[in-house]
């Protein structure tokens, strides 16, 4: 009786300190929602109750406000102290994505006449093709936009009409409906050596050929996740693009796929085909995985890797869709292949690449998860704390890896991690100085370290207000000093240095 006293005095701070609590966890009304569901079904808020407590218009019953504290890690007394929160406490976002922008003196230098005449030339002496160069321009576009391209959403959600899972028979009928003809071709897996030097095998997939063929490998009959895929790929390219046949021939295997030989010029053309590449990847993604539905999905599942046999996708789509569907941003995503080799990135956390994923290092880290993961037998996946130096400081990331084999029959690690700085924040927690005692004790303890009590307890918290489940796995291990170069590595003695006198 005296607690729901309190909450008929204090509805007002009540609605705006549960208000701010959700803004600063990234949450909407409706992922609040779902998250109360799941605690408890009976006493969870609908999301037109929420805005009504929110706004001060109804004050919910003790046993709703206790699943509210249960999502956020709360005590009631929290909720009921009469103190109205001044502010919320959110991450800056200063910094989104893993281009950073700064104002660059002096301007001149970096005028549109001064670029068009100094980046063909450094395209030629670097090696890199201008098919690679935009590839660079729109993965830092989607990163700064954090993986959010509503209009593709709603392109891919008018065609599929948020059905989820789309059968292969599904996905048949709407490239019919989009007036593409199937025609199915033989061809088997072949070895092939990069530009790297790096063996491996591949297959050519599919491809379109005007005005209005899809050519399909028999071979993906035996691989219908992957079927699936490349069907929503050129519908999307149909959809968005109006079967004008620039589309790229797509493949399977570990070679890069560069596109274009290294010329002297930045080839319009070669930017356009990329942009469109990406344009109908991300349609392929959101139409096989719609959102709404996704996001309820890992909700409901702890964002579990194996939710993707849920959605009747590749493990590779539902990793890349969380990225964008999660409603928390800071995430980042590799693809690799042996030696090392970066097939996809996405770093919506701004996290330091591991390797150049379009020239080889001689001092890779192998403390990263997704190249740890290489020597792992079959196929399995782990979850990972590592510590890593961002600017001169550490910060604390958690990634769950898994050793998948293409169609080509290739072995290869997909890796979705987030960057846990940020949630540590959201709480008001400094996680400068946690993530710096924590590297401390990993350099005392040769490089890698069993996580303290005094780092894990805010560590499983976040974990619960995320509903992330494999931050809580990765707290069975020791946390590990991960490096983007060997140059920097700062195990004591370093990795190379070990090396080097052996």
């Amino acid at each position: 009786m005296k607690a729901n006293k309190s909450l008929l005095r204090k509805s007002h701070f009540l609605g705006t300190k549960i208000r701010n609590l959700r803004k600063r966890n990234h949450l909407t009304m409706e992922d609040l929602s779902t998250r109360c569901i799941r605690v408890s079904p009976e006493y969870a808020p609908s999301v037109s109750y929420l805005s009504m407590i929110e706004r001060g218009k109804r004050v919910p019953s003790v046993e709703m406000l206790e699943v509210i504290a249960e999502v956020f890690q709360k005590p009631l007394d929290w909720f009921l102290d009469g103190e109205e929160q001044q502010e919320d406490i959110i991450p800056n976002k200063g910094s989104r994505g893993g281009i950073h922008g700064m104002p660059l003196e002096p301007g001149f230098l970096f005028s549109p006449d001064i670029l068009q005449i100094a980046l063909p030339e450094m395209l030629s002496q670097t090696g890199t093709s201008s098919r690679q160069f935009a590839q660079l321009l729109i993965r830092a576009h989607q990163e700064h936009h954090q993986n959010h391209f509503p209009e593709l959403e709603r392109a891919a959600e008018e065609i599929g009409l948020k059905r989820m899972p789309l059968s292969v028979e599904d996905l048949l009928q709407l490239a019919k409906a989009q007036g593409l003809q199937i025609s199915w071709f033989d061809e088997v897996p072949a070895e092939v050596v990069d530009e790297l030097g790096v063996r491996s095998n591949n297959v050519p997939t599919s491809w379109f050929e005007p005005p209005k063929i899809l050519k399909l490998n028999r071979l993906l009959q035996q691989y219908p996740t992957r079927l699936k895929y490349e069907l929503a790929v050129h519908i999307g390219h149909a959809v968005l693009h109006h079967k004008d046949g620039v589309k790229s021939a797509m493949s399977v295997g570990g070679a890069h796929s560069s596109g274009a030989m290294v010329t002297d010029r930045v080839s319009p053309e070669d930017i356009l085909h990329a942009w469109r590449d990406f344009e109908s990847s991300f349609f392929a993604g959101a139409l096989l995985c719609p959102k709404v539905p996704f996001r309820q999905l890992l909700d409901r599942h702890g964002y579990e890797i194996s939710s993707h046999k849920l959605a009747e996708v590749s493990a590779s789509v539902a990793m890349r869709r969380m990225t964008a569907v999660s409603s928390y941003p800071h995430w980042h995503y590799f693809d690799a292949y042996t030696p090392g080799k970066l097939k996809a990135v996405y770093r919506g956390n701004g996290i330091p690449l591991p390797w150049g994923n379009m020239r080889a290092v001689e001092d890779p880290c192998q403390h990263w998860a997704v190249f740890r993961m290489f020597d792992v037998p079959g196929e399995g996946s782990s979850a990972q704390l590592s510590l890593l130096d961002v600017h001169g400081r550490p910060r604390i990331y958690c990634c769950e890896s898994v050793r998948v084999t293409d169609l080509a029959g290739n072995a290869h690690v997909l890796c979705a991690g987030i960057d846990l700085n940020p949630a540590l924040e959201a709480q008001g927690l400094d996680a400068d100085s946690l993530a710096a005692d924590m590297k401390a004790l990993c350099i005392a303890e040769g490089g890698g370290a069993r996580i303290p009590n005094s780092v894990r307890s805010p560590l499983i918290s976040v974990a619960n207000i995320l509903n992330i489940n494999w931050i809580s796995r990765s707290l069975e291990k020791p946390a590990q000093l991960i490096c983007s170069r060997g140059t920097s590595c700062p195990r004591k003695p370093s990795c190379y240095q070990c090396t080097a006198d052996k």
